[in-house]
This record gives structure tokens, sequence and C-alpha cells, in this order.
């Protein structure tokens, strides 16, 4: 069946086997729970498989470590777990569902060549069926890099002979997504907003639950079915209409946008990285996308994959569902997580390093009235609205002048007030390694010269008590990092005594006011 043909076909029943890559990411890691509860069989082809090693459903998949630039290792995730290099293939769907955007750089080329990557393994493994989200985009202009990317992916698995579905969506209203942090950051620190021209442009969103819907569906669709579809909620609005839509939903006062007669993507972009937790080097690429109106051409996918039962999430409901999954702490995936990997490298003060400049605070206390239990839950609430526990202005500053700089700056907040895995964001640090109840390390993701790390030990004291112990920990980058050291080394003498010290304060005071009360 071709795209232009509307004889409804008849879903296919049954479990399959779905290959997902981008499981980290943001709509992939909503995905594969919902696959495994229709009863799939799910194996998930990640680069760092230690970034699953704390989601729920970590025991119930295939996990297959593969970098998907890898020809090799792309082919081996399609194979049976220890097939010979000549084996056929297992997988019935694959879900391709990475974007490199927030890497930077040439990121166009890096998607692209991935996607062909892809593409020929699929077609040689006998794939039934590759899924592909992509973006709504207007025929016959130039699209922005990003736009264009997406459709330079979607137009490569097409082209593989493998029966593809390509679903074009727009702006994806959920919790944790960037779309939807964009638009709540903006209506919420900006009362009054000059805005450039784009604020008038037409865009159809839709909701991150009706998105996994039509995926869910994909894996279902014959084979007969090959081409793009256009997915969205039904809602036609102006950019400034979805801000609005926003400050009405979240209980705030007027807003007045008032469009100027410029686009200005790149000021713009500059614009929504300082207002905003997306940084510069994704605000950019997504605001040149605003460029054009992105809205849904026709309704053919409903011939493919009826609606959802109660049909599709309004713009207004979908704001609602959001804001109250985050008012509960129930935001299982974030934009922020999906785009920073998890490093391999051993920590600078490890052998390995012997020999290079590694520069080291480490802070050690003793407090024998509290139990470990008690310091740990401070330990891991640190950051976001709990802060970093010493001299809140030095810290705002450092995270304003990072934004300044590019870096992702102090707004990403955490996705959840009290837990942490491994690959959540913690304002500008990302959780590296964590060993619940006593160790937590965090990475550095700030714009700086050279390579930093905070750990944080929690453990049972020598004759009873609680030892908390704190490093930071940078591998200066040549002079300019030898020289940002000396400079913030007078800061860091004041900074992180008073971080230790008030930790197990703020342990104290958890442990005197919790239900259970003083031990």
């Amino acid at each position: 069946m071709t795209t232009d043909e509307t004889t409804t076909p008849r879903l296919l029943g049954g479990p399959r086997r779905v290959l997902v890559t981008g499981a980290t990411g943001y709509v992939g890691g909503r995905l594969v729970p919902e696959l495994l509860a229709e009863g799939h069989d799910v194996r998930v082809a990640v680069r760092a498989p230690e970034r699953l090693a704390d989601v729920p459903w970590r025991d119930d998949v295939d996990v297959r470590r593969a970098d998907l630039g890898d020809a090799e290792a792309v082919a081996a995730a399609l194979r049976p777990r220890g097939a010979a290099p000549d084996a056929p293939g297992d997988v019935d769907v694959v879900y391709h569902l990475v974007h490199s955007m927030s890497t930077g750089g040439d990121y166009a080329r890096t998607e692209l060549t991935i996607a062909r990557t892809v593409a020929r393994a699929c077609a040689a493994a006998d794939v039934g069926r590759i899924v592909y989200l992509g973006g709504l985009h207007p025929r016959g202009v130039d699209l922005s890099p990003h736009m264009a990317s997406r459709t330079a992916v979607g137009d490569a698995l097409l082209g593989s002979g493998v029966p593809t579905l390509v679903l074009d969506a727009g702006v994806v209203i959920g919790s944790g997504s960037a779309s939807f942090e964009m638009i709540r950051h903006l209506t919420e620190n900006l009362p009054f907003m000059p805005a450039p021209s784009w604020v008038g442009n037409l865009v159809e969103p839709i909701a991150v639950r009706d998105v996994l819907h039509y995926l869910r569906g994909a894996a279902r669709v014959p084979a007969s079915v090959s081409g793009r579809f256009d997915i969205g909620s039904r809602d036609v609005l102006t950019y400034a209409a979805l801000m609005h839509g926003y400050r009405h939903e979240a209980g705030l006062g007027r807003r007045r946008i008032y469009a100027f007669p410029v686009p200005a993507p790149r000021l713009a972009g500059w614009w929504v990285a300082l207002v905003t937790p997306v940084p510069h080097a994704m605000a950019v690429p997504l605001v040149q996308s605003l460029q054009h109106d992105a809205i849904c051409r026709d309704t053919r996918i409903d011939g493919i994959i009826p609606p959802p039962p109660g049909g599709l999430t309004g713009y207004r409901e979908a704001v609602r569902l959001a804001l109250a999954r985050e008012r509960r702490g129930e935001v299982t995936t974030t934009w922020a997580s999906a785009s920073g990997g998890v490093s391999a490298d051993p920590l600078p003060s490890d052998p390995p390093w012997s020999g290079a400049t590694v520069r080291v605070d480490a802070r050690s206390r003793i407090a024998r009235d509290l139990e470990p239990a008690d310091v740990w839950p401070v330990v891991e609430g640190i950051g976001g609205r709990n802060g970093w526990y010493s001299w809140p202005v030095a810290w705002a500053v450092r995270g304003i002048l990072d934004t300044f700089a590019g870096g992702p700056g102090a707004r990403r907040g955490r996705r959840h007030p009290e837990m942490l895995a491994v690959g959540d964001p913690v304002d500008w640090w990302r959780v590296e390694r964590l060993e619940r109840g006593r160790y937590l390390r965090l990475r550095a993701e700030m714009r700086v010269a050279g390579r930093a790390w905070l750990e944080m030990r929690v453990e049972p004291a020598p004759g009873g008590g609680t030892r908390y112990d704190q490093r930071a920990v940078y591998l200066p980058h040549g002079l300019p990092g030898k020289l940002y050291w000396g400079l913030i080394a007078p800061f860091h003498a004041i900074v992180f005594p008073s971080m230790a010290r008030n930790i197990l304060a703020r342990a104290r005071e958890l442990r005197v006011t919790s239900p259970r009360g003083p031990r």
C-alpha cells in the first residue's frame, strides 16, 4: 500500500520482537514499557547500558551495547544473542528514535550516517518494519538545518527497501519534553515578552501519550504500508497561543506577547537559552525550526492507525496532564536525561591517570549522632530546588555565567525531587555513577577548560555514626584550565567546607522532623 491509498489495512495481531534504539531518550524511554505491556519481546540497543541500571523495566528487555555508527554492532543487535555473524536476523520491527542535536557540531551528518547504517543493517537482516519519529514540516520551502536533518533521516530509512513508517510530529507536549519546557519557562519567566515574528506561525502540538499511541500501533501495521504520515492533535494554534494556553492551565497572570516583524532565529535561540533550561546548542536549532508553519497536511494516518479510544488529546488537556505528572513527581524521562551520555573514563585521581595534572578538593566529616540512612536522602536530593547547601548566590552566579557561555546553566534542575538515576541531569551536572545509599558521582557539563567531577560518599563511621566524604576533582586542559582553577580555588575554600557541614545539618533537621522522629 502506498501513502496515497485510502484502504484501511488490517492491523497485525500477536506479539512481535522489536528493537528500540534511543531507549535512554525522552520518547524511547517511555515507549519501551508500553511495548512490554502489550506483550512484545523487546530488545534495546544503547551505547551505554549502564544508563539503564535504574529503570524499572531493565530486567524485562534484552540490552545490547551498540554504537549505531558501527555497522557490525548494529548487525549484531539484530541477531539472536551469541549468534554467528552470518546468522539471520530475528527482529520484526526496529524503532529508530535517535537524535544527535544536543551534541552540537555537525549533528546532521552524524544523524544521516547513523540512519544509513541502520537502514543497511535492517535490509540485510530482513527486518519487517522500520518506524521513525520525524518532524512536521511544510513542502517546497528551505527547511531549517534541524528539520532538514529529520527529513533526510526519514528519507534514508524509507529508501532502505524495508517497509518504513515515518511519523512526522510537531511540538510534543509532555512532562519533561524540550518543547514543553520551552513553553513553560518562557511563559512563567516573561510576563512581558517582545518576540520574533515566528510566535505568530501556526503549530499543531501533540500530547506525548498520543505519540506513544501511534508508535505502539506502528508495530502492528502490515508490510504493505510504507511512507510518511503526519500526526497531530487537530488543535492548530500559534506559538503565542501555546504560551497563553499554558498560562491559563498553570494559573498564571496575564502575559503580553508582542511580535516584531523579524524572525531573528539565532538571536532568539540565545534568548531561549538564557530564559529556559534548553541550552544554546539545542535552542538555536529548535527556534530555527519555528520559522515555518508546522501543521498536519492531512489525516491519512487515521486509515492506518485509528485514533486512541476517547479521541486525541487537546493541547490544554496535554498541558494539564504534564503539570499533574510533575506535581506528583512522575516524570519518567526528560529531554535533559536524553541529551547526555555517561562517561566511561576513570576518575582522574584513579591509577590510569597517574602523572596527569589533577586538582582535588577533599572534605571529610564524622557525625556521631547520624546514621548513613539519615544522610543519604540529603545527598541524593542535592541540586534543583534543594540547591547545593552552601552559598546559594555563588552557585546562582556560576549557573548564569555558564548559560551565557552556552552551557546548560542551572535551569535543567532534576527529573525527580528525591530520586536519581545514572544519566540524570542535576543542574549543570550529570549522574555518572550511583550506588544508592552510599555513593554518588556527578560529572560537570558546564563550560570549563577541562573536566570536573563531584563525589559524595556516605559510610558507617568506626565507633558509630556516619562518615561523610566529599571530593571535587578537576582535570585542567592546558593553561586556561590551570588559570580557571587558580581563580576559583578561593571560592572553593568557602563553598565546599560549608557544603559538607550543611549536608549533615540538613540531615539532622530532616531526622528531627521526619514521622519516625529522633532516634
